[in-house]
């Protein structure tokens, strides 16, 4: 589905991997391997690594160690899926979260974008966030040995190399990781445990076998069982299961010989024959299952004289390889090594049509309760792709419009073709997948696919979703849109636009909401904002009639760029606080995507000089930050800090923040405009670094001929400016000359699609280039145009910004400007005198002298022309969308400006001073 801000993809997450497993209510206390595990832990060694064969109780003994440790834990459970980088990561970064919920969003958020992921920049923000956790805490990565994958190899290491001291690293694992263990063990970092650490030892065997397996062996039989066994856990746990059905257990000691492989397929054929046929059916036919709970058991078995609730809480009581995923016992999942030879011995003993049918059950059992990832992962086991494929199509919607359409598109690539084919509403699904992930080739090819099957007979088809079917040549060429425009050919993108709503069902709102929403950024890239805006409108207007109120909330940032594009600063304003009032009625919802408004307003204050208002919002969009879910909000967080840091002359501060959001640009329907190699080439020019300028110039090739476009227009200023730093070095007429014929034909194409936001850099970089030639003239006709423009919006930083240059310009013109009669143009005057006052305090922080009167921000000139106008505080705040208490704010900070103590003596006092 389209999003007019690319959203995280959503993993889908199993929590029970996070649990932390319960220890048995009868336990072998291993008091020496728990001193060796803690003192290591107070040594500051980085990682602990519990290595040896299965059976050995690596899981028991952490366990047991972190129930007696007063450290906080996340615990992971790794199984064969953890095989790639991505789902590692997540549910890695999501296992920290279970302790400390605001670590690790902005990791989160890179790596589940759709660009190719790279470890060292995920690794570094997660350790980053990491060391600012005041409390230190262990990781539990259970089962590593499934883990073959090399780049999450390579990540674990750089975790190891970079750890904060925060951090304390446990792996338990059947053989040794891929890691650097002998650096960290030559630098007395690791902490190891092997299998002859972890052997049972004769008085921890008898206290296993007799007080918590119940048996009653002598003190003989226990040293031959565990001579036998080597101490392996394991295998005196399903010696101790077999011999519960000996009367003779020492001729079944003696009995019990052989390597690990043969003894464990010996027991297992032991334990198997000592249950009955109920229990040993009830095992076998089960050991499909990842996980079970009774009901789930009930429906594969479809045995009414037991109760699946009881077998499994039989199964555990008798210790039999079964182990509880919850506390409540609801869930449970067998030993990963006995559910493996359950599996085997029920491929053995069964023939493939009576398996299939028991995954056929547990697929329409998990059906039934909610679980679509689990009934189309039984319907692939069962063999019967036709069910597969009506699951994938019948929960498509859903599973996009909650971001797990990577998930989906991993159920559609286990389709076989000739299934995929005949179904037309899938063909489409599939290319509406492939369009989320940038993938225009296969996304075009399955369209083609959908195109031809709906070129045959009707009853030839396949079709589960009837109502997707009847939109279908509408979806077609919507998704045909958005290829269009991710290979920049925008008048294609236009004209399947307009075809998709043409062909979109009159009552299908949302299909039309997301062509507009399209058919936006095309404009918005063309530099059409006008058109750009309304498409807008109409995409948020149709996403609340869809009852999309999420959607909505979160385009209106979108819509409040183009106005900022278009130099309407004060409706972007507005636009961002209806939006907010919006998100209000649904708070619950709307506090993972509002970071953005939030930030939007701290820019939009920030530039209209309302220190205090651009502060709190930005703090706002801080703490909501770590919830959001829009994919670009690292990016757009990284600029504005840029822009701030830029603003307060930090200039290094602001390349380093440009070169962090560059790393977390990620392409979506919001044309990028102002790339950061640009706006960092301007910071260069600010910090005289020329020639670092002149090399992004001949990097990009730029003349003063080039074809002009919206898309490239803030490229254009750049090469403008820099063009008129070299004439401050080399004083060539002719260069300051190309600045300004470059200019003036961006004025023109910015004028001819009635951009005033490029407007106004372009004249004021315009006047600064005529002033620099000396052309007073020109340069003052320039700067009053650009001042006419910019004062009813409120601009004040797109000045101050500019420096000595501008503040010199601005004095020269005021004094030619004092000289026309003062009645004439007293707005412009006052704002002229504001902007010079700006300049002597940068940082919103200076005192006025005594007895002087500080200018008033615009937004303070507007409460206090309500004022004027009778409206209590409350009228005020519905008025301006504001909270009461920011009115009363703004009315201290306006008294305390105008040096007076109430409502009336302000009003005086403002008439007194031409402000109103």
């Amino acid at each position: 589905m389209i999003r007019i801000y690319n959203l995280i993809m959503a993993i889908q997450i199993l929590t029970t991997k996070f649990y932390i497993p319960p220890l048995p209510s009868k336990v072998v206390v291993r008091s020496p391997l728990i001193k060796q595990l803690t003192d290591g832990l107070s040594l500051g060694h980085k990682l602990t690594l519990i290595s040896a064969p299965a059976g050995f109780g690596k899981t028991t003994l952490v366990r047991e160690w972190i129930s007696s440790s007063k450290k906080s834990v996340a615990w992971l459970s790794l199984d064969e899926g953890d095989n790639d980088l991505v789902r590692f990561l997540s549910y890695l970064i999501t296992a920290v979260q279970t302790i400390f919920p605001n670590i690790g969003t902005e990791a989160m958020r890179l790596v589940q974008s759709p660009k190719p992921l790279l470890i060292e920049p995920v690794m570094t923000i997660l350790i980053n966030e990491i060391a600012t956790i005041p409390d230190n805490f262990i990781l539990v990565l259970d089962d590593y040995h499934v883990i073959e994958d090399k780049p999450v190899g390579k990540a674990l290491t750089f975790l190891l190399e970079h750890m904060p001291p925060q951090l304390h690293l446990v792996l338990t694992t059947r053989e040794d990781p891929n890691l650097p263990l002998a650096r960290l063990r030559a630098r007395d970092q690791l902490t190891s445990l092997r299998a002859a650490d972890l052997r049972f030892t004769d008085s921890e065997a008898a206290e296993f076998l007799n007080q918590v397996m119940g048996l009653s062996l002598s003190a003989e039989d226990v040293a031959a069982l565990e001579a036998r066994t080597e101490g392996w856990i394991a295998g005196l746990q399903l010696a101790a299961i077999s011999m519960q059905g000996h009367k003779d257990t020492r001729s079944f000691i003696k009995s019990f010989t052989g390597s690990h492989h043969f003894v464990l397929d010996y027991l297992v054929e032991e334990v198997l024959n000592q249950q009955t046929e109920k229990i040993q059916n009830f095992l076998l036919r089960t050991s499909i299952l990842d996980r079970m709970c009774g009901p789930l058991c009930d429906a594969i078995l479809l045995d009414p004289s037991a109760f699946g609730r009881d077998t499994l809480e039989h199964l555990e009581h008798n210790n039999l390889f079964i182990s509880p995923l919850d506390n409540e016992r609801c869930w449970y999942r067998y030993h990963h090594l006995f559910g493996s030879l359950l599996r085997q011995r029920l491929g053995q003993s069964r023939a493939p049509e009576e398996i299939a049918g028991y995954h056929l059950r547990a697929s329409e059992w998990y059906e039934k309760n909610d679980d679509p990832a689990q009934a189309f992962h039984h319907a692939i086991g069962s063999g019967d792709h036709g069910r597969a494929a009506m699951l994938a199509e019948k929960h498509w919607q859903e599973m996009s419009e909650s971001f797990q359409y990577a998930v989906w598109l991993g159920w559609a690539k286990q389709l076989p073709e000739g299934v995929i084919r005949s179904r037309p509403v899938l063909c489409t699904q599939i290319a509406w997948g492939y369009m989320d992930i940038s993938d225009v080739e296969s996304s075009e090819s399955r369209l083609r696919d959908a195109e031809r099957c709906l070129e045959g007979p009707r009853e030839e088809m396949i079709v589960v979703v009837e109502e997707q079917f009847r939109a279908l040549p509408a979806r077609i060429a919507m998704v045909r849109t958005y290829n269009a425009q991710s290979v920049g050919d925008f008048p294609a993108a236009v004209k399947y636009a307009e075809l998709a709503i043409k062909l979109a069902p009159e009552e299908d709102h949302f299909l039309r909401a997301q062509t507009n929403a399209i058919l936006g950024g095309t404009y918005w890239s063309n530099g059409d904002l006008d058109a750009a805006c309304k498409s807008m409108s109409d995409w948020i207007e149709n996403a609340q009639k869809a009852g999309n109120f999420i959607f909505a909330i979160a385009s209106a940032s979108g819509k409040a760029d183009i106005l900022t594009d278009q130099g309407h600063l004060r409706e972007a304003l507005r636009t961002y606080q209806r939006s907010l009032q919006l998100a209000s009625e649904h708070e619950a919802e709307s506090q993972r995507i509002i970071a953005h408004h939030h930030l939007g307003l701290a820019l939009l204050y920030h530039e209209m000089q309302e220190d205090e208002s651009a502060a709190q919002h930005f703090q706002k969009s801080m703490d909501l930050g770590q919830q959001s879910v829009l994919q670009d909000w690292s990016y757009r967080k990284h600029l504005a800090q840029a822009r701030l840091k830029e603003s307060e002359g930090e200039l290094d501060s602001a390349l380093d923040s440009l070169e962090e959001a560059k790393r977390f640009y990620v392409r979506s329907l919001i044309p990028n405009t102002r790339p950061v190699d640009a706006l960092k080439v301007r910071i260069y020019l600010k910090q005289g670094r020329l020639s670092n300028a002149q090399e992004w110039v001949r990097e990009h090739g730029f003349t003063v001929k080039d074809d002009l476009s919206y898309l490239r227009e803030f490229e254009h200023i750049t090469f403008a400016r820099v063009l008129l730093a070299e004439y401050g070095v080399n004083r060539k007429e002719r260069t300051i000359q190309d600045a300004l014929g470059l200019l003036k034909r961006l004025l023109k194409a910015a004028e001819d699609q009635k951009r005033m936001g490029s407007m106004i850099e372009i004249l004021i970089v315009t006047a600064l280039a005529h002033h620099a030639l000396g052309s007073t003239t020109q340069a003052f006709a320039s700067l009053e145009r650009v001042l006419s423009l910019a004062q009813p919006e409120g601009y004040f930083r797109t000045f101050v910004d500019e420096g000595e240059p501008m503040r010199s310009l601005l004095s020269a013109f005021q004094v030619q400007f004092d000289k026309q009669p003062r009645s004439q143009q007293q707005e412009l005057r006052v704002y002229l005198g504001k902007l010079l006052s700006a300049f002597a305090q940068p940082a919103g922080t200076a005192k006025p002298a005594p007895g002087a009167v500080e200018a008033l921000s615009p937004r303070e000139l507007e409460v206090l022309r309500l004022i004027a106008q009778g409206l209590s505080n409350l009228e005020i705040s519905k008025r301006l969308f504001l909270a009461l208490n920011t009115v009363k704010g703004h009315n201290r900070i306006i008294f305390d400006k105008l040096h007076v103590q109430n409502r009336t003596d302000a009003v005086a006092r403002a008439r007194e001073l031409g402000l109103l």
